[in-house]
């Protein structure tokens, strides 16, 4: 067992499912000669040269379709996009030509790629670079959405879907999440897609959340710890497909669900699950649904004001607790 930053853990999968399967390659902006944006590509350029450790200009729309293209022709690309923010400009590649091809091919061309890199806020960098946009991609078919909250997942769960995943996966990972520091087994793992974890066993609520509102979570769980509330915490992982069964599974023991997420409010993540578990799991349900989300504003650059936009600890520990006194 090793202790090792995310940005490793993620570089160890690239490395691993490259050297195993020469189909599969890296491009995007700065992945090569200055060893990634954020260095999650460092020293692929020396082991793999520059056919399969690729720079590309300052054109999403561009270097996308180019990989696009490339995986309905039998190669296996992952592309990094500098943040999920600049990946709105290959818009059309993703929604209308990497997620349907399969379905309008009659199953013909599918298009086996991993699109990945930082997703959401990440300090001050203001309302055009701090968009999270898992709700954006998880509402189209044909596309599957990753969300690791550490290293340990992101690792198995980006092997997963180099290797073994024949649909597009949107990857999304986290800027201020890359030097958090995880254990990674010495051996080969894989984590299959859409299957949530349990990260802490409660029994009073359930604390939904994902990516780095994890934190979040696990930090208003052990709080609430402190006061004689046991709370169950849950992470997604997989954003789609969704692992429903868990949350359920975990409703039924605690009688109360509180979500935790990035995403605007409406036609958001926690829409969706809200739905679905009063749908799946009223009769357990002693009290409404509650979530927590960023404000539905764009993103301010002052930092009092982006604190005030995310979720935190402080504000989840007191709607839990409004929640444990609330009747359905």
């Amino acid at each position: 067992m090793r202790s090792i930053p995310f940005r490793e853990a993620l570089r160890e999968a690239m490395n691993e499912e490259m050297r195993r399967d020469d189909r599969v390659f890296l491009m995007g902006e700065e992945v090569a000669e200055y060893n990634g944006a954020y260095k999650v590509s460092q020293g692929m350029l020396a082991e793999f040269g520059e056919k399969r450790v690729i720079d590309t200009p300052i054109a999403e729309l561009g270097f996308t379709a180019l990989a696009v293209g490339a995986a309905q022709n039998g190669l296996r690309p992952i592309v990094e996009f500098m943040t999920w923010n600049f990946a709105v400009l290959p818009m059309d590649q993703i929604l209308n030509t990497a997620s349907k091809m399969l379905a309008m091919s009659g199953g013909q061309i599918g298009c086996p790629i991993v699109f990945r890199g930082p997703n959401g806020s990440a300090g001050q960098l203001g309302a055009q670079h701090s968009t999270a946009f898992e709700s954006y991609y998880a509402n189209i078919p044909g596309l599957k959405v990753v969300s690791p909250s550490n290293g340990y997942d992101a690792k198995g769960l980006l092997k997963q879907a180099i290797r073994f995943e024949e649909d597009p996966i949107i990857f999304m990972e986290s800027e201020v999440m890359y030097g958090d520091k995880c254990d990674i087994p010495d051996e080969e793992y894989y984590i299959p897609l859409g299957k949530a974890d349990v990260k802490r066993q409660g029994r009073d609520v359930t604390i939904v959340s994902y990516n780095k509102m994890m934190k979040v979570a696990l930090g208003a769980a052990e709080e609430l710890e402190k006061e004689g509330i046991s709370a169950e915490v849950i992470d997604l992982r997989t954003i789609r497909p969704l692992d429903w069964e868990t949350i359920v599974e975990s409703v039924k023991k605690t009688n109360r669900l509180v979500i935790v997420e990035e995403q605007w409010p409406f036609a958001s993540i926690s829409s969706e699950i809200t739905y679905r578990i009063q749908k799946e799991a009223f009769d357990y349900l002693d009290a409404p649904i509650r979530r927590i989300t960023s404000a539905d504003a764009p993103m301010h650059y002052a930092p009092n004001l982006a604190a005030l936009a995310i979720p935190d600890i402080e504000r989840t520990v007191k709607l839990v607790k409004e929640l444990i006194t609330q009747k359905k």
